[in-house]
């Protein structure tokens, strides 16, 4: 078996997001004509002051104003330029940074300051803007990725100026979306956000402590759940959520709960695109390149969004459907169903569960198929994972590469004789076993093109010690059988006729999904020094029937 050298096994769990450069660095001069931009120090109640970065029209004012809150720079060229194109148009733009991160003062909490602890910084934030000449009382929000969860957080604290929002590929709860994706370890998530905050290593490592010092989802973790909030949060709002983005389990939950709590004011938007706040105008994803129809100009929207419901012009935006989607298929295949976007006036839009049995053989098949084997298995050796090819997010990727790894097992569909669409919520239920006292369950979905491709759809991972619940571990028993049953991910995509479907089931895809050394222990912010090699094995019997379940379109 070839093994990885510690040292560059060390590096792929150890790889770090470059920091970015602290805003302190003198930017250079643009031309943003007319607009003025102004530096301001903006008072929290705790007297803490967060940097905040202005861009005021010409004339008299008052105008409404479009707040951004980022731990990240908020310097660079292309957003000082975008936020003097949105001021040109007859807003106040603040760009703001979390308190501890660039310029700002404080220690940085990441999103433990925005609303929901002690700290309301948002809601200061808007106060202060109420008390400026320049407003005219009227606030919008808008962001993306992290711009994302700190609407969530700043609608949670019920800022009464708030009467708009914009938010792309976000989550809701930083446990569930963020830092505990299925219950797996990331706290390399975090150093990489403290890194590119430019905050202090002091801080970012007593965060981390703090995290792993609450392993399970508990009171510490709700300071940073916003789906316990949804009631407050009644601003209109408009969520971009992306098919190949792990996130979009956020969007998805935040507009079902802001739409019961508030029926009518909240719109979604689902399409073929990765995590990023610039890319929903462009077609490709990783090898797909889908029809110029799958272009979304954010920009556009996003300024008609505002000027509907900050200045009160009759455009149009509030009409359409509640819920857009756009409906994939192959790519590169003329006539390929698929390729379109549909309405809906709620999510998820009818289907029916079908369970896509795991069977011996590698064999994936509906209905009343059978295995004469009990289970398949593979040997997961921390020391040896499979590992992911290519950026992240490998969505879009040929994974014959990671599938041939002998810590992964594949389960694939005959050839299609019909095209098959799945439209709504993918979920596996897998009975599995181990000779560990812990082991991950990671579940890929791809779709196998006539020349041999299998392109990434989906995946998702379960720490098996959170098969029941994030509120408590549960431990394995070596050689028990268990049931684990979990969503894996939103999706609407038609596989072609003469295409196959597959599910890869792995217990390790580094780097992305960081390793577990299957021992039981508990996490820690470094690669474990001991770690156990485990045989796992997924069952098919037919008291143990092992599948995919997915919403197959009627």
């Amino acid at each position: 078996m070839c093994y990885l050298p510690n040292s560059m096994l060390r590096r792929t769990f150890l790889a770090l997001p470059a920091a970015a450069a602290v805003s302190s660095a003198r930017p250079k001069k643009l031309n943003l004509g007319g607009v003025k931009e102004k530096h301001a120090w903006v008072p929290m109640s705790d007297g803490v002051k967060l940097s905040t970065w202005l861009y005021i029209p010409e004339g008299e004012g008052p105008w409404p104003v479009i707040y951004e809150q980022r731990y990240a720079p908020i310097r660079a060229d292309r957003t000082r330029i975008e936020s003097a194109e949105f001021a040109a148009k007859g807003y106040v733009v603040a760009t703001q940074n979390f308190r501890g991160a660039q310029d700002s003062k404080g220690h940085f909490l990441a999103y433990r300051a925005l609303g929901l602890g002690e700290q309301r910084d948002g809601a200061d934030t808007i106060d202060w803007f109420l008390q400026q000449p320049w407003c005219n009382g009227k606030v919008g929000s808008y962001g993306a990725s992290q711009g994302g969860y700190a609407q969530n957080f700043l609608a949670a604290s019920k800022p009464k100026a708030l009467h708009a929002q914009y938010m792309v590929d976000f989550g809701a709860s930083l446990f569930h979306h963020g830092y505990r994706i299925g219950g797996a370890a990331r706290p390399l998530r975090l150093r990489g956000m403290y890194k590119t905050a430019g905050a202090t290593v002091k801080d970012g490592e007593a965060l981390l402590a703090d995290q792993l010092a609450h392993p399970v989802y508990d009171d510490w973790w709700k300071v940073e759940d916003t789906t316990l909030h949804w009631d407050a949060m009644s601003a209109p709002s408009f969520l971009i959520g992306s098919w190949f983005d792990r996130v979009s389990l956020g969007v998805v939950e935040t507009f079902q709960g802001r739409h019961k709590a508030h029926p009518g004011k909240q719109q979604l938007i689902l399409g073929p695109w990765v995590h990023g706040r610039y890319n929903k105008d462009a077609a490709e994803v990783g090898e797909l390149k889908f029809p110029d129809v799958a272009k979304f100009s954010v920009v556009d929207h996003q300024m008609r969004w505002f000027d509907h419901y900050l200045k009160g012009e009759s455009n149009g935006v509030d009409q359409p459907a509640p819920i857009r989607y756009y409906v994939m298929g192959a790519c590169g295949e003329p006539g390929a169903p698929g390729h379109q976007w549909r309405d809906a006036q709620s999510w998820p839009p009818p289907s029916k569960e079908t369970p896509y049995l795991l069977l011996d053989q590698g064999r994936l098949a509906t209905g009343s198929a059978s295995s004469s084997a009990e289970s398949t298995e593979w040997v997961s050796d921390p020391y040896n994972p499979p590992v992911l090819e290519g950026a992240q997010p490998q969505s879009g990727l040929d994974q014959r590469q990671l599938e041939m790894h002998s810590g992964a097992r594949t389960f694939t569909s005959e050839t299609l004789s019909k095209p098959v669409e799945w439209t709504g919520m993918i979920r596996a239920r897998l009975f599995f076993s181990s000779s560990a006292r812990d082991a991950d369950a990671i579940v890929r979905v791809t779709d196998v093109y006539p020349d041999g491709r299998s392109i990434l759809l989906t995946d998702m991972v379960r720490r098996l010690r959170f098969r029941n619940g994030f509120e408590r571990e549960e431990f394995l028993e070596p050689g028990q059988v268990y049931e684990a049953t979990f969503d894996v991910a939103w999706l609407s995509h038609i596989f072609n006729k003469g295409h196959k479907i597959r599910v890869t089931i792995c217990s390790a895809a580094a780097p992305y999904w960081e390793i577990n050394p299957q021992t039981g222990d508990r996490i820690t912010a470094d690669l474990p020094k001991q770690m156990q090699v485990a045989r796992n094995a997924i069952w098919h019997t037919t008291q143990r029937p092992s599948a995919l379940l997915a919403p197959v379109a009627g």
